[in-house]
């Protein structure tokens, strides 16, 4: 029995503390959120605040504060949480849940440099730990553009609002990128651990939120079964593959100069391969966590060829879905001679004892196949088939996906016998679906990452060494592209440029069709 679960056995008598049925609960605790009038906060960050209340994890005075230019009043503030939660959230609406949310709604208005907002904004908080008994705990999540994070957090320490008093707790959230390159992400670190302790600082990667991804850790560390196979004597290559079928949208400003490598491979793809390729650690303490994947990311080794084995690429106008749709040079906002990546693919291996020789091709793109984010172990073929020559014809190599969007769950493909009087050998698979498995339906990233901020619970939650590393890795790439040619194009609704193909053909392989 933990030391957490005898608290709760002698707060509570009746408790059984081998029960899983009570949740982990938010102490009182307040969210600011800058830039709230934003896609972000409005699609993901407001309605995942409801449905933590709607679920019961936040406490009863829990206080929300939006931060932002527009000329509200807490009412209007408290109007838009209410759209937004409407349209966006994932439990169904309840009056007395909202009512008693929309109670610790509060709104400030104001610039990122404007001296008066930010005393407007402390004694908001002021008021909040009065009215609603927040304790002073407040997290500060700055869903803005990168290039106002220092901005904002000089503003927090100038203000004296990035210091609790006694044993409250100020805490920092942040939106990637974070940087640019590794030059710009020390420089911001540096900046932020300057008014934040480095344990008080959240940074988000929602895909580290969702359920399919600490999936990885269970089914790897909590089965005997994979643990003798998740080497290199019996895996041939690992493929991570995030697709997205959309464009991008309006996002022109934002998207244009930073591109695909430098939007998902530096942090979310080898965020996944440091979970698939990680030794165990000796707990899931965030310490011990992070200490295992940089282990990982430090032994990524790059290859000698970058222009054989990395790829980028950009849509092309095409038809797909039935639409016509514009090229990534013919979007709004876009210079016709832009070389940014709507698509790319790298091949990286991990020099160490287990992985050795193993490559791990990561791929990113949008306007492709289909939306779809997966990881795929693919094992390397029988040494030896004591079948007729013609009976193995369609038999592939075994492999094992973890489906992280938007189908959740995990897929098995071996061989099995044709049903039959000759011996037929071919491919079928077993397939584990989250929604089928669980009569409970995963909680949305935001949530869980939400709810773990406000916890202090740092495990999903890279820490700044985790992104410095990444930039590393990714550093060396993005300079190879800007001396070297321009991207490849692809049509729109296809899986990527035919460079990628022939990247992998020159290893004999290929990609996964997701």
């Amino acid at each position: 029995m933990t030391s957490e679960d005898e608290k709760l056995t002698v707060g509570n008598p009746l408790r059984d503390p081998l029960d899983r049925r009570l949740p982990r609960i938010a102490g009182p605790s307040g969210l600011v959120i800058f830039g709230v009038t934003g896609d972000l906060s409005r699609k993901k960050l407001m309605p995942a605040v409801y449905d933590l209340a709607n679920r019961g994890l936040l406490p009863p005075g829990f206080a929300l504060v939006g931060f932002a230019r527009r000329q509200w009043e807490n009412e209007d503030f408290a109007q838009e949480v209410h759209d937004a939660v409407k349209e966006h959230a994932r439990t169904p609406f309840r009056e007395e849940v909202w009512q008693q949310l929309a109670e610790g709604c509060r709104f400030v208005q104001g610039n990122f440099d404007d001296d008066k907002a930010f005393e407007q904004l402390k004694s908001t908080i002021e008021d909040l730990d009065k009215a609603r008994g927040t304790g002073g705990n407040f997290a500060f999540y700055l869903s803005v553009p990168p290039k106002f994070f220092p901005n904002v957090v000089q503003q927090l320490k100038k203000h004296g609002l990035s210091q609790g008093t006694g044993d409250s707790w100020r805490r920092a959230v942040i939106e990637k990128p974070f940087g640019h390159d590794l030059a710009s992400a020390q420089q911001l670190n540096q900046i932020v651990h300057d008014v934040f302790p480095p344990n008080e600082v959240f940074r988000i990667d929602h895909y580290l939120g969702k359920e399919t991804v600490q999936n990885i850790l269970a089914l790897r560390f909590a089965n005997t079964m994979y643990e003798p196979i998740w080497n290199r004597s019996y895996v041939d290559h690992v493929q991570i593959t995030m697709a997205e079928d959309i464009g991008i949208g309006g996002r022109a400003g934002y998207y244009d100069g930073i591109g695909a490598a430098r939007d998902v491979i530096q942090n979310h793809l080898l965020q996944l391969l440091a979970l698939t390729a990680m030794e165990e650690p000796g707990s899931f303490h965030p310490k011990a966590l992070t200490a295992e994947k940089l282990k990982v990311l430090g032994a990524v080794v790059l290859p000698d060829d970058l222009g054989k084995y990395t790829v980028r690429g950009q849509y092309a106008h095409a038809w797909q879905g039935g639409e016509e749709v514009l090229g990534y040079l013919e979007e709004d906002g876009i210079d016709p001679k832009s070389k940014t990546d709507t698509y790319a693919a790298v091949k990286l291996e991990i020099n160490n004892r287990r992985w050795a020789g193993v490559p791990f091709y990561l791929r990113t793109g949008k306007r492709l196949g289909r939306r779809v984010t997966e990881i795929a172990v693919v094992f390397k073929r029988a040494p030896y088939l004591p079948f007729e020559s013609g009976a193995t014809e369609e038999l592939g190599e075994n492999a094992l996906v973890i489906r992280v969007q938007p189908d959740e769950g995990v897929t098995v493909r071996f061989g099995s016998k044709v049903p039959g009087t000759s011996t037929e050998v071919r491919d079928v698979t077993m397939d584990f679906a989250y929604g089928e498995s669980f009569t409970e339906s995963s909680p949305e990233a935001y949530e869980r990452l939400i709810l773990d901020v406000l916890l202090g619970d740092a495990n999903l939650f890279p820490r700044h060494q985790e992104v410095e590393l990444s930039w590393t890795i990714l550093d060396p790439i993005e300079q190879y592209w800007d001396r070297h040619g321009k991207p490849a194009q692809y049509a729109s609704g296809t899986w990527g440029p035919t460079e990628a193909d022939e990247m992998l053909a020159q290893d004999g392989r290929s990609w996964r069709r997701p």
